[in-house]
């Protein structure tokens, strides 16, 4: 089972941005499902932004145009670079390769 650890959180002002990491403990070459939740206080985790099995990606619609999901096979790490950031934003973000978690890390949008 693969180890996931995520960083790049922190607080930034509306309209900034952060890129996100999640390094993997082994390669990534064969895990083609890996992406992005979040989970926000009082709300149920969701999707963010995910690679397919069929290697194409899937945004959901309150990120796309904003957030790019990325992965670098020889780091064995993906990314999540967001822009435009938005107070709703604000949540926890876990990296996802089933059926490990990361341990998440916080971001935070001021207004």
């Amino acid at each position: 089972q693969v180890q996931l650890v995520e960083s790049g959180g922190g607080l930034v002002q509306a309209g900034g941005s952060l890129r996100l990491s999640c390094a993997a403990s082994r390669s990534i070459v064969r895990l083609n499902v890996m992406g992005w939740y979040r989970q926000a206080p009082g709300k149920l985790r969701e999707l963010v932004a995910t690679f397919s099995s069929g290697g194409t990606i899937t945004y959901a619609d309150s990120v796309k145009g904003r957030f790019t999901l990325s992965r670098d096979n020889t780091k064995n790490t993906v990314y999540l670079q967001m822009n435009s950031l938005k107070p709703e934003d604000t949540a926890v973000y876990y990296c996802r390769s089933s059926p490990s978690w990361g341990q998440g890390t916080q971001v935070t949008v001021s207004s």
